[in-house]
């Protein structure tokens, strides 16, 4: 994600590291850098222009501290006006209703109906109740997709398959979620391939049907500045409350997510990748920022942990550990945990300095598979207790998971070795341990 755009901005403050003051020269050429790398990432040059414009006047205002240098100091101008330009502040969603009604809009393969899905698993997290509604009468796949991921949630789904009245399907799901106490409802819209006069009527008309709390703009963030322009048009005939950025897994430049608050003015809500139902974040225009700029983001880091690592379970995790008695099978459960906090590169790429390192590397999410597939192959006793695995077992192990014997030798070391390193933990005071079995901790 931004991973161009990181790179030369990075080398964009090369031109002023190492200075011992801030000039009008210095600054000019870190400026032009910093603007070409925003053009290059798809940002309009009346944007790119004003933004480093702004970062001029900025830096030429500043007096340099003696214990911060002009390259620190140039990076956090630039932070604090990337995070202004993405909004400033993040903006909350207005679910308070009876029932609240979120309309979902945007362009086909968008992501809409996966970010339908995901909202509602959100919402439900949160104690709310929603119901989701299938009001795309044009693709026969987008009810089926939605009743998917809806029975994946839990989440009940209102459609009518037979109705091609996208407005009357949506005025109906209002009323039936009243019946069933349903707090929430989410409308799945129809899209097209671009924007046209009969998408743009309907969704109007199912916008004055409902009178939605929210409505939200689902936005492509891999097509750049085509995003923005297409945003501004939906803009000026819905007036929608807030924007939606998904693939941010994919090839991202970043021109949609730097452009389009400033374009329409109004706050990117939410961010998405991938698509697994859980991988949905509030955006944070000052995380993202940092994110950026390469400073890693260990708050978002932390707030996944926190939501997927359970207080209680920590808490009898910590005392195996302190009397040295961790396993193969909380092993398994804590790779199960970290999985669900979503993709491992992203998750990775929230740590300072670590996003740069890696960023060559193909991390899969199925990195794990082959130390499930040999956890899997050991017998419970086994699991239960790892020195009882001597070199006939592990032959068996090797055998049962397709592995070959090299391969779990060397885990059985890096375990061997995770261990040593969880008794040096012992020694330090409770609620101040790192690692896996601190994750818990609020």
């Amino acid at each position: 994600m931004f991973e161009s755009l990181s790179e030369r901005l990075e080398s964009a403050f090369k031109q002023i590291k190492g200075e011992g003051r801030i000039t009008e020269l210095n600054v000019a050429a870190t400026v032009k850098d910093i603007r070409r790398a925003l053009v290059d990432a798809d940002v309009n040059y009346k944007i790119a222009k004003e933004f480093t414009d702004k970062i001029k006047d900025k830096a030429m205002g500043e007096k340099v501290l003696t214990a911060v240098s002009p390259g620190q100091l140039m990076v956090k101008i630039v932070k604090d006006e990337l995070a202004e330009l993405m909004g400033g502040t993040e903006a909350e969603l207005n679910a308070k209703g009876n029932p609240a009604v979120i309309l979902i809009a945007g362009l086909q393969g968008s992501g809409k109906t996966t970010f339908s899905g995901k909202l509602a698993n959100y919402l439900k997290s949160k104690k709310f109740s929603p119901l989701l509604v299938a009001a795309d009468i044009y693709r026969p796949a987008a009810i089926d997709q939605l009743k998917v991921l809806g029975g994946q949630i839990g989440v009940e789904v209102f459609s009518e398959p037979e109705n091609k009245d996208a407005v009357d399907i949506a005025r109906k799901a209002v009323a039936q979620a009243r019946t069933l106490n349903k707090n929430v409802v989410i409308i799945d819209t129809a899209g097209r391939l671009a924007v046209d006069e009969a998408m743009m009527t309907e969704v109007s008309n199912i916008k004055a049907a409902v009178n939605p709390q929210e409505i939200l703009f689902v936005v492509d963030s891999m097509t750049g500045q085509d995003a923005v322009n297409t945003a501004k048009a939906f803009n000026d005939r819905l007036d929608f409350s807030g924007v939606v950025l998904t693939k941010l897994d994919g090839d991202t430049r970043g021109g949609a997510a730097l452009s389009i608050k400033y374009t329409v003015n109004k706050p990117i809500k939410f961010i998405s990748s991938g698509e697994k139902l859980d991988t949905l974040d509030v955006f944070y225009p000052e995380r993202m920022a940092q994110r950026i700029l390469g400073m890693g983001d260990i708050t978002t880091l932390v707030e996944r942990a926190q939501a997927q690592f359970d207080e209680a379970e920590a808490k009898k995790l910590e005392k195996k550990i302190r009397k040295n008695q961790f396993d193969f099978e909380d092993f398994k459960q804590q790779l199960e945990q970290i999985k669900k906090m979503g993709n491992i590169k992203d998750l990775l790429g929230m740590i300072p300095g670590v996003g740069k390192a890696i960023k060559d590397i193909d991390i899969s999410d199925d990195a794990f598979k082959g130390i499930e597939a040999m956890i899997n192959s050991m017998t419970p006793f086994e699991r239960a207790n790892p020195d009882v695995i001597d070199g006939s077992r592990r032959k068996r192990i090797a055998k049962g998971s397709g592995k070959d014997l090299t391969e779990v030798n060397a885990f059985m070391k890096q375990f061997e070795q995770m261990k040593e390193m969880m008794k040096m933990m012992n020694k330090m005071p409770m609620g101040r341990m790192p690692g896996l079995g601190g994750f818990g901790r609020r």
